[in-house]
Parts: structure tokens; sequence; C-alpha cells
């Protein structure tokens, strides 16, 4: 897989790209959820997400998307096999450019992680949900302003994430950041108010208002809630609602259907084309 990953040079048919904080970037991204088993279903199908995931199956599903027409993929910086995969991928020259996800849980001091993920080679990164939202919970506008200072350091362009649309009014009111990435479900997390998985339709119409009102780019995910609607119209309902330089971030699980890349890109081909 090393070896096919340095001889890839070119794709065609590439998706429609937007110019997202400086960087080409194809307007559907392939997420990690599914290689790290958080269905956000249910335990057992946590459990089969992460078997199915060997670190051979997810260097196929990315070399799978870049030949169907994706030029970037979103990963965590915690899921140990996720992490290992992600850091032979772009070793090897994988031609995909890598946003991470930067959360405090495996490591703590975030100025280290920022550091790591650098050096892994992430064009972009953005802190995970929970993070902020406890920093709009506390009103922590110091501790943002230095972690977003370190990662300018870096280059890096910086984002937030976060589950309370809230959060996100208050760090756009700072304008501190390059770019939003929005659930379209609010409580579509173990991170949510409920501490559940509880996914409510209305979530969706309130997302895309919160979107659309946002003047950064966003990257819009969770927009098929977790498995639970039908890709077609979900992509759909999100192409029509984000604004023109907003991407969306897609989880694919193979393991349900072999050519689910290849599918999606071809579904969102035909929706951006109509």
């Amino acid at each position: 897989m090393q070896e096919s990953l340095k001889s890839i040079k070119e794709t065609t048919g590439m998706l429609p790209t937007v110019d997202f904080c400086g960087i080409p970037m194809t307007r559907l991204l392939i997420g990690a959820n599914p290689f790290g088993g958080y269905s956000h279903q249910n335990g057992e199908r946590d459990r089969e997400m992460r078997e199915y995931h060997t670190q051979e199956r997810i260097l196929e599903t990315w070399d799978r998307a870049w030949k169907a027409g994706i030029n970037t993929f979103v990963t965590n910086n915690e899921t140990p096999h996720v992490v290992n995969t992600t850091r032979t991928y772009l070793a090897a020259g994988g031609p995909m450019k890598w946003i991470a996800q930067v959360n405090g849980r495996n490591i703590p001091d975030i100025i280290q992680a920022l550091a790591g993920v650098v050096e892994m080679g992430a064009v972009a990164a953005y802190f995970h949900g929970a993070l902020v939202d406890d920093f709009y919970a506390r009103k922590d506008e110091a501790t943002l302003r230095e972690w977003v200072k370190i990662a300018r350091g870096h280059n890096l362009r910086i984002g937030v994430a976060a589950h309370n649309p809230d959060s996100h009014r208050w760090v756009d009111s700072l304008g501190l950041v390059d770019f939003h990435a929005v659930p379209f479900f609010n409580c579509g997390s173990v991170h949510s108010r409920d501490g559940g998985e509880r996914f409510v339709i209305e979530d969706m119409s309130e997302s895309v208002r919160l979107i659309r009102s946002l003047a950064k780019p966003c990257i819009a995910y969770k927009v098929l809630g977790a498995g639970r609607i039908n890709a077609r119209m979900g992509l759909d309902y999100a192409y029509r609602n984000i604004k023109p330089g907003d991407v969306v971030n897609l989880g694919m699980y193979r393991g349900d259907k072999d050519d689910m890349v290849e599918e999606n890109v071809r579904l969102v081909g035909e929706i951006l084309s109509e």
C-alpha cells in the first residue's frame, strides 16, 4: 500500500473545489468516525466498525477516495490506530490533505498536541467541540486566544467545532478563527447536554441557519445523522443550504457497502452539477 501511495501523482474527475482558507479543497471531505468505531448508534456497531478498520482497509479507503475525486480527509489526534495510519499515509506521500481534529484526552497539553499534528503534516486543525463548549460556558477567551496564536505560529489554518450553536456565535464574535466545524445534529453526540445519542430532525434547520450566519467558511458534519438519513436526500439538503464556500465532512463505512466512497462522490457530483 505504501508503494502505491508513492506512485499516485494525480487523479481525474476531481470533485468541485473551493478556496477554503487558502486551501484548494473539494466540497466533500472524508471523515474518520467509522475508522475509530464512533458510530453514534450503539456499542455493537462501534465494535463492528473498529474490527473492520485495519490499517490496510483505512489506507485502501483513502486511496479510493482520492481516485474517486476527494482531496482532503479529517481524523482526530487520539484514536491510536487511526493516528498511526494517518502518519503512515502522509509519510508515504499520500496525496490528500489532512485536517486534524485536536482534543485533549490522550494529549492533555494542547500546545504539544498542536505541535504533533503539524509534525505529522496537517494543513489545518480545529479544536474539539467539547473543549470549545467548555470555553463558552466559562467565557474563557484568554485560553482560546492563546491556542489560536500558537496554531497560527505553526502556519496552521485553525478552526473550532462546537455542539452548542451559541458557542459558535461566541467564537465568531471574537473574530479569532479561520473556520467553523458545525454538526447538523446538536445533540447527536455523547457530549450533548443530554449526555447520549439523541438525534432531533429540527436540529438540521437550526444548524444551517447558524452556518449561513457565520461569515467564515464552515465544515458541515453529521449531515446524514450518523447513517439515519438517506444519502441523496441528506447530501442534497446540505449542499442546498450551506454557503457556496463551505464543505461537507462525511464518514464512510465500506463494511456496509464496498463502493460507498465512489457512490457518495457520484451523488455529490450530481448534486453540485444541478
